[in-house]
């Protein structure tokens, strides 16, 4: 016959769970991340705006240094004193170079009739061959002359390569189309003082 052990502690129940967060709680590393990623992307499109106001006045001192010439904020190909004498030894005389632009313009409008007009069609046909070898054969002719100048003034370190087809682009260029914008007027005696050697 066994008996019941009135001393023995009853059975647990189920616990009743406290209402909590039902997740784990996030580590410290965790909780920082979180906290910096909206500082993260707001930094991104600060620094985007910041960069794209830069590219902006970097843009606008350069235009202005083309009209000024101020070689600081020119690009790296109108830099230097050697390109300096090109340009103001190219500005100071009248290139026949100059011509071809507006004779090409004038062309391409009168071949747009040459159906009813042949012998004007025929004449700036002429005209335009005559601008392009002459301003060719011009070109070259100042390019020689040029250099032979720029050796004298120059000392050998600032001379740069390519310098000679710098001016010679230059020459065919209309006058208020070229860049930078010219720093002297058109004058021999001008040339021939070289004044671009003057200027620092």
């Amino acid at each position: 016959m066994k008996f019941r052990n009135r001393s023995a502690a009853p059975e647990p129940g189920p616990r009743e769970r406290k209402p909590g967060k039902g997740r784990p709680t996030p580590t410290r590393k965790e909780a920082e991340a979180r906290n910096l990623r909206p500082l993260v992307v707001n930094d991104k499109k600060l620094a985007r705006q910041r960069d794209r106001e830069a590219r902006a006045k970097a843009y606008e001192r350069q235009r202005r240094a083309m009209e000024t010439g101020d070689e600081r904020f020119m690009p790296l190909r109108d830099k230097g004193r050697a390109r300096r004498f090109a340009r103001d030894y190219v500005d100071a005389r009248y290139n026949l170079g100059e011509l071809f632009l507006p004779l090409a313009f004038f062309l391409i409008i009168v071949m747009l009739f040459a159906g009813r007009f042949p012998d004007i069609a025929f004449f700036a046909t002429f005209a335009m061959y005559i601008v392009v070898f002459g301003g060719i054969f011009d070109s070259l002719i100042m390019v020689f002359f040029m250099k032979r100048r720029m050796r004298a003034v120059l000392p050998e370190e600032d001379l740069r390569k390519w310098t000679g087809m710098y001016a010679f682009s230059r020459s065919f260029m209309l006058r208020p189309l070229r860049m930078p914008k010219p720093q002297v007027s058109r004058s021999w005696r001008k040339r021939r003082q070289t004044p671009e050697t003057d200027r620092s």
